[in-house]
């Protein structure tokens, strides 16, 4: 199973591609961000942003997507920028018939490392080894978006 991984923004969208058939055989098969122009207007950023998901979708062909539920927890304007590229990331995948999980940041930590408020680098440590990466993977971004799709394959597995 392909599982692509999405930890979505308006200025930097990780993306992480992986492929498992069972719980301890997951390999990362790309992986990487998709970053928008800081002070463009936003129609233009969503649109870069809607163009360039199309063209990760249609280059690493998933199965699913897992990707991370919307969290606010001080700054409601970064949410709200947040929200559109996560729709932007729901659209591209119902205009494809793609199945969507979504998992929120604690539900991603608590898989990964067993503690659901895990550091950065902790959490970078441990995509590194479910994956057998030789290094951590870079940028963070791309790093959640590979936990998330570590996330997805081992919640799927453990169910069957």
């Amino acid at each position: 199973m392909k599982i692509l991984g999405i930890d979505p923004g308006i200025g930097i969208t990780g993306f992480g591609l992986i492929e498992t058939s069972s719980r301890s055989n997951a390999r990362a098969l790309d992986f990487g961000v998709i970053t928008t122009e800081m002070n463009a207007p936003l129609p233009g950023r969503l649109k870069e942003l809607y163009n360039s998901l199309q063209e990760v979708f249609d280059t690493c062909k998933p199965d699913v997507i897992s990707v991370e539920k919307l969290f606010f927890s001080k700054n409601i304007t970064t949410g709200i920028a947040v929200a559109e590229a996560r729709g932007l990331v729901l659209l591209t995948a119902a205009q494809r018939n793609i199945p969507v999980f979504e998992y929120t940041p604690n539900e991603i930590k608590k898989t990964l490392t067993g503690y659901g408020s895990a550091g950065k680098p902790q959490m970078q440590e441990m995509v590194k080894l479910h994956l057998g990466l030789e290094k951590k993977p870079r940028p963070d971004d791309a790093a959640d978006a590979l936990a998330a799709a570590i996330t997805h394959s081992l919640m799927q597995l453990s169910t069957k």
